[in-house]
């Protein structure tokens, strides 16, 4: 496999053909999939969320499957059903479209909370069970859901349980006027996603998530991690703090972070490059600040400020 970086950066490439003027966002999705974890996507409809995964996922090779959420969606339609076979005598399962390496859950907020509760064994366990029969899903896998704000009507919003396993959650935005201009450009004839070729293979995807996990994390950064999700669990405005798997998902995804900037150690600026994606959504503001309009972005920012930035200093120093 060559260079780690190098290969992010094609996959990067690759997909900033179709998702233009986001770039961070694009990184953060790779991130994500390079973690082992699951994308959240909040934003207005329009603004390329759909695109960004069908991207991600030809440009690494995956297979890719999209499910849109609506509120009469069942549980079997996500997970997949057993049917009886005349033929055989026996029951057979018809797998659903979960069982694909990225998957793309459309608006996953319109569906009732007992079909998104479906997506719970995928996303944590990597397979599902239906009659009582486990069924693994391929590799890589990955989650990448969609979401309209809260504020809409005929929305459920996402419990804090599944909220959780989200690694990360990322809004893409409207593009800059320059930037739209350049999409109109784009698409004028075709959609780019109509030529976009594989720049990669999921072999390789799960070699780079192997690398991941072989970039070195200092003590120091580790309990900058701790001290950091803590600050967010004794904010005055802050009803439940992020959960331990939220520091998890900080020091995986600090480490991806420096592997895409060519590093193999972490340094504080990654984690704080960071913090806001991987810890804001599994933070829940109370009553009292929410009538204050605090966010929990503005609660990331001020534990930021509040914990001690530790010193870097090279693999196994002192």
């Amino acid at each position: 496999m060559e260079e780690p970086q190098l290969l992010a950066g094609r996959i990067l490439d690759n997909v900033g053909r179709v998702i233009i003027g986001k770039s961070t966002e694009a990184r953060l999705a790779l991130i994500t999939l390079l973690c082992r974890g699951h994308l959240l996507i909040e934003d207005v409809p329009g603004v390329g969320k759909t695109m960004l995964a069908r991207a991600l996922a030809v440009s690494t090779g995956c297979t890719f499957s999209r499910i849109q959420f609506t509120p009469d969606l069942l549980p079997s339609d996500v997970t997949g059903v057993s049917i009886y076979g005349q033929a055989t005598g026996t029951f057979e399962f018809r797998p659903g479209p979960v069982m694909a390496q990225i998957v793309l859950t459309d608006e996953i907020n319109r569906a009732t909370p007992k079909t998104q509760s479906a997506l719970l064994e995928s996303m944590e366990e990597r397979q599902v069970t239906v009659d009582g029969v486990t069924h693994p899903l391929p590799r890589p896998f990955m989650v990448m859901g969609t979401q309209n704000p809260i504020e809409y009507e005929g929305t459920f919003p996402l419990p804090e349980a599944q909220l959780d396993r989200f690694l990360m959650r990322v809004r893409l935005g409207y593009p800059s006027a320059v930037d739209e201009v350049l999409v109109m450009d784009a698409q004028q004839d075709r959609h780019p996603i109509e030529t976009l070729e594989p720049v990669t293979r999921p072999e390789e995807v799960i070699e780079l998530q192997k690398a991941v996990g072989e970039i070195y994390v200092d003590p120091l950064i580790k309990q900058y991690i701790v001290n950091l999700v803590s600050a967010t669990r004794d904010h005055e405005s802050v009803y439940l703090g992020a959960s331990p798997r939220g520091s998890l998902a900080l020091m995986r995804a600090a480490q991806a972070h420096a592997m895409l900037d060519g590093r193999d150690f972490v340094q504080p600026d990654d984690v704080k490059a960071l913090a806001e994606s991987t810890l804001a959504h599994r933070v829940i503001v109370s009553p009292s600040a929410r009538v204050r309009e605090v966010g929990a972005r503005q609660i990331i920012e001020e534990s930021l400020g509040r914990v001690a930035v530790p010193g870097v200093r090279a693999r196994g120093g002192a």
